[in-house]
């Protein structure tokens, strides 16, 4: 399967299989963010793995909508970044679970990001805050997203070239 065909099929996958992720697939999918490219190759970002099953529950309540997944979900990526490091650490943190996202596809590993940063939880509190409350992480890290991971329990249709919106496209 070539880039494009992998960037097509990859879909936010959000129901999964009680089966594990083969460690070998995981450190692929570690293994590409580790080769996301940085502003000024500062690699500010931290890869938290979450696979114990009372921290992944605690994280599905961290904020108000689209978290309840990570209960159900075998491993989660936090992904933060020190935001003292680089001030492209949001982008160079989106990349990296770009590229995460890319291999989980290529791994057969269904995959969603979980946006954290400038959320809420259900009392108001910042969701980002939540996370690093859970975590043990303490500033200056900062986090961008979770990357939930199962084996896909669901199929979803591949993006169709013939609807791509090329009007997005200008010259």
């Amino acid at each position: 399967m070539d880039l494009l065909e992998i960037m097509a099929n990859r879909r936010s996958i959000r129901k999964y299989t009680e089966e594990e992720i083969p460690e070998e697939k995981l450190q692929k999918i570690l293994q590409a963010g580790l080769l996301s490219p940085t502003s000024r190759g500062k690699k500010p970002w931290e890869f938290f793995v979450i696979k114990d099953r009372e921290l992944l529950q605690k994280l599905s309540k961290a904020k108000r909508h689209g978290s309840a997944l990570l209960a159900d979900c075998n491993t989660a990526i936090a992904v933060f970044a020190d935001s003292d490091l680089s001030d492209a650490w949001i982008e160079d943190s989106s990349v990296a679970l770009g590229y995460m996202y890319l291999m989980a596809e290529e791994q057969g590993v269904g995959s969603c990001w979980v946006q954290m940063r400038m959320r809420k939880d259900e009392d108001g509190n910042d969701a980002e805050q939540n996370v690093r409350e859970i975590l043990g992480v303490e500033l200056p890290l900062r986090m961008v997203g979770i990357m939930a991971l199962g084996m896909p329990a669901e199929e979803k249709e591949p993006y169709a070239a013939d609807a791509l919106n090329w009007e997005k496209v200008h010259r």
